[in-house]
């Protein structure tokens, strides 16, 4: 098995990519990566510097792995900033390090990509070990893989990494024929607050429309970003896509690139951007051009929930944080990142850490998670 790197997507053949399983998540397409490249969002300068690690067989690519060099821990969503301190108080450099993931999106999905035909578990144990090599060969303090799946989970705890779990709430979709079949399944009490949440925006004159990147259009894609931003930029800070970006996804990814336009007397007022596959839905930005009543909750979550029931998609993960979901009928997930430490002493501390977060993570989602709106079984 050949093991290669490469700096750039695009040196990697897009049908050969995108035949991985796993691919099938919008992130995680030839597609999207390509496009944060050509728009400038990753680079060098961005201290988000490509690093693909693959395998190669006698028929081509059979596995592959996202990876970044990273300056900085910046667009992760997995936090590590107090290691970075702690090496550098014994006058270590923790930076650069390998971050094996999707570049600002905590979305969970595969990490390890592997075409079809293969050996599952083996071949996903000697990604992780081109990995490894790849840290050990750069001299690299440590590499990181972030909000992967099950199958992944299992490849880097056998490999000795150690695990991280946070927790963030997901939607599950257990077959409802409609919203109001779903609202079925909560108490009185949340069942009411949900459907005066709801009332409220219709009756602020507010109806909604479903876009696709196929039928944007650059104007509105325009509003959408300009959306988009203006949340960025009330936080203090610039998005981390860039528009170009989103007129490249729009083109290349299509309907798997979706929005919903809030429209009041028929102009845009706010949008939420998802992008979904028959897996789940994934919910991204939002914006808005004023404050309304509830309308950040029906843009970004009921409508999302509208939309999986009426796809048939088996779950929803709207993004980081927010107790604020839990209310809409979103439960406590654990989601997982693995970390390969070079240094003994601090992979020593770093594991003993963890242990501690971990309670503390667990004893967390048990809390929240006597709190979701659902009726209890008898």
């Amino acid at each position: 098995m050949l093991v290669r790197q490469h700096t750039s997507i695009d040196q990697l053949d897009l049908k050969a990519w995108n035949a991985l399983a796993g691919t099938e998540v919008p992130f995680l397409r030839h597609e999207f990566l390509a496009a944060l490249e050509h728009s400038g969002c990753i680079g060098p300068h961005t201290g988000w510097t490509p690093a693909y690690i693959t395998l190669h067989d006698e028929l081509g690519l059979a596995a592959a792995a996202p990876a970044f060099l990273k300056a900085h821990s910046f667009g992760e969503f997995v936090f590590d900033f107090s290691w970075a301190e702690a090496y550098a108080q014994f006058g270590r450099s923790y930076y650069p390090k390998l971050s094996v993931c999707v570049p600002f999106t905590p979305a969970t999905g595969a990490r390890l990509l592997l075409r079809p035909d293969v050996a599952g578990a083996p071949l996903r144990r000697r990604l992780a070990r081109a990995i490894e090599d790849f840290t050990s060969a750069n001299r690299l303090s440590s590499a990181h893989a972030l909000f992967f799946d099950e199958s992944d989970r299992e490849a880097f705890a056998g490999a000795g990494w150690l695990m991280r779990r946070d927790c963030q709430f997901h939607w599950s979709n257990q077959g409802f024929s409609d919203f109001e079949q779903y609202l079925g399944t909560f108490t009185a009490e949340k069942r009411k607050k949900a459907r005066r949440e709801r009332r409220r925006v219709h009756e602020s004159g507010i109806a909604f429309e479903t876009r696709f990147g196929t039928d944007i259009g650059e104007s509105l894609l325009d509003t959408v970003y300009a959306f988009h931003r203006g949340t960025f930029l009330r936080h203090g800070h610039e998005p981390y896509l860039s528009r170009a970006f989103f007129s490249e996804i729009a083109r290349t990814l299509g309907e798997a690139l979706m929005f919903k336009i809030a429209l009041q007397r028929g102009r845009p007022v706010a949008a939420a951007v998802f992008f979904w596959c028959q897996e789940a839905l994934y919910g991204r930005y939002w914006g808005a051009s004023a404050d309304h009543h509830s309308l950040h909750f029906e843009t970004c979550y009921h409508q999302g929930i509208e939309f999986c029931i009426e796809r048939g998609i088996r779950r929803f993960e709207p993004g980081t944080q927010g107790e604020h979901k839990v209310a809409r009928g979103f439960a406590p997930a654990l989601t997982w990142s693995a970390h390969h430490i070079g240094d003994r002493r601090f992979r020593s501390a770093v594991h003993d850490f963890l242990v501690r977060e971990g309670a503390a993570v667990d004893a967390y989602a048990s809390e929240v998670g006597e709190h979701v709106p659902y009726r209890r079984a008898p």
